[in-house]
């Protein structure tokens, strides 16, 4: 049984696509920042799924310490993990910032990814064929150094654009690092009908199916086993490129090492 490890699973896309998948018999990892919150939504997909191989994991991902915590429960329960969903997105917040100055949206969006995927990579090696899917976005925006920092602030929209960047350019930059693990960026399609997407914008242009379709497909499906280190654009229902920046091996190196240094300070 594939073991599927999904972050932000207690509202919007990460949760169709956890029933989804339950649906179908995988064992399902939840995860959600508010514990109460967690256990209803997983007492609600056992029993919709009539699957019990469904758990959770409580963590803020803005907060590396929790991360870190998270990383240690999953791998004393589990050996291996077969699909990581890196679903959990934030775009507006009443914090700005997280505990070490960072803007939450690359907090949640990239760097959470990032040390996630890292944490478990040993789990992951441990499947036969893991996958890695990154949550990306249609808003992709050049990433100041900066702003990454916490040094610079920005507007909420260019904060999230950034972080959607950064976290394609780390995949492409991780996917030919580890050849082993199937890793794609995928844009689940503009304006899904989300509390993110309402919160944000106040309309919404598709169905949350329309994301959870995609993911559910790119998890599971044989015929993307070649598209390693490819972006998924949800939009156009097909893959496509990303912004000319996740192509650059100057400023990927930049934001690779940058990104290093935050995370071990």
């Amino acid at each position: 049984m594939k073991t599927i490890l999904i972050t932000g699973s207690t509202d919007g896309i990460g949760k169709l696509t956890a029933l989804k998948l339950a649906k179908y018999g995988y064992q399902i990892l939840l995860h959600g920042r508010n514990g109460e919150k967690l256990e209803q939504t997983k007492v609600e997909i056992k029993k919709l799924s009539n699957n019990a191989s469904v758990s959770g994991f409580v963590s803020d991902l803005s907060d590396f310490d929790s991360i870190e915590k998270m990383i240690e429960s999953i791998a004393s329960k589990y050996s291996k993990i077969d699909v990581l969903i890196n679903n959990a997105g934030v775009f507006k917040s009443k914090i700005q910032s997280n505990q070490n100055g960072l803007d939450l949206r690359f907090a949640v969006n990239y760097f959470a990814p990032y040390l996630l995927t890292n944490g478990l990579i040993q789990l992951l090696k441990n499947s036969d064929s893991p996958r890695v899917i990154n949550l990306s976005s249609a808003a992709q925006s050049s990433v100041s150094i900066e702003a990454l920092l916490g040094d610079k602030q920005i507007s909420n929209q260019e904060a999230y654009a950034q972080s959607k960047l950064a976290l394609a350019m780390w995949s492409f930059a991780f996917a030919k690092a580890n050849s082993e693990i199937l890793t794609i960026a995928v844009n689940p399609g503009s304006l899904l009908n989300t509390k993110m997407v309402k919160e944000a914008y106040g309309q919404h242009w598709s169905s949350a199916d329309k994301g959870a379709n995609i993911l559910y497909e790119l998890a599971t499906s044989e015929k993307y086993s070649k598209s390693d280190g490819n972006y998924f654009d949800n939009d156009r229902g097909s893959f496509n490129t990303a912004h000319n920046d996740a192509y650059d091996h100057e400023k990927i190196v930049r934001l690779l090492s940058e990104t290093k240094k935050i995370v071990n300070r």
